[in-house]
């Protein structure tokens, strides 16, 4: 994902565009993930994304019946958690793909289990909600993804109701050097082998460091959420750092 350092190195990975063009290349990469998506997050984090989305609806401490917002929602994962929990779910993603298989997720939960979240297609960065929409709003692995982060965050807090709170799950950069340095090896080096054995292209996974490296990290994402008007901020490091959720709050009206 990016050296310890920090700098950012030339554009290497054929699914990592910077700029305004990156959603068309992003797209390109979970319409190849979709499929073995799942799986291979099992796989490359021997099942402990799990751990950390329960972790992540933990911290979002909603209400039963309160209105929650999953963005870049991609299988749904997290959706589905957010509405075993009481929620009412909207997930949201730009990936009719990975938006597929949510939906094969959906008709498969029984009808007492839960309310099961409603998915549609959009933009994380033009959001179809009017202001003050949701109590809570998440993104999983999505904001890395972005071609502009400052505009997803900024549209999070739109849509987020005074009081409410926003979490952001992603990949880490740990503080301590030598194990960022062991962690950043395993993903250029490891990590690409499922791409390679699931989807025929080392590519789709190699991704992640590509876009790791010129991703700002839980420090980053702190700062922008300060600057974009959220309050009582906080990191929750995983794994020492090696994933991260960022929390924040909007201030009461």
């Amino acid at each position: 994902m990016r050296p310890p350092c920090g700098s950012i190195r030339a554009v290497a990975n054929k699914y990592y565009q910077p700029g305004e063009t990156r959603g068309a290349k992003v797209h390109d990469l979970f319409a190849a993930v979709a499929p073995r998506y799942d799986l291979i997050n099992d796989l490359q984090s021997l099942g402990l994304h799990r751990a950390w989305k329960r972790r992540l609806v933990a911290l979002a401490e909603l209400a039963p019946g309160g209105r929650a917002l999953d963005l870049c929602c991609g299988t749904g994962d997290v959706a589905f958690a957010l509405a075993a929990a009481g929620a009412e779910v909207t997930g949201l993603d730009f990936s009719a793909e990975m938006l597929a298989v949510a939906a094969r997720r959906a008709a498969a939960v029984p009808r007492s289990a839960f309310r099961v979240p409603r998915f549609l297609r959009g933009d994380a960065q033009q959001l179809p909600f009017p202001d003050a929409s949701f109590e809570v709003v998440t993104i999983s692995y999505g904001l890395r993804n972005l071609a502009s982060l400052e505009r997803g965050l900024a549209e999070m807090f739109r849509v987020l109701q005074p009081g409410g709170r926003a979490l952001v799950l992603d990949f880490g950069k740990p503080d301590f050097a030598p194990w960022r340095t062991l962690y950043f090896a395993y993903l250029r080096w490891l990590v690409p082998a499922f791409g390679w054995l699931f989807c025929g292209d080392a590519a789709t996974h190699g991704y992640i460091l590509e876009s790791l490296r010129n991703y700002p990290g839980q420090r980053g994402v702190e700062e922008k959420m300060r600057a974009t008007g959220f309050v009582g901020t906080r990191i929750v490091n995983l794994l020492g750092g090696v994933m991260s959720i960022n929390v924040g709050m909007k201030v009461e009206a």
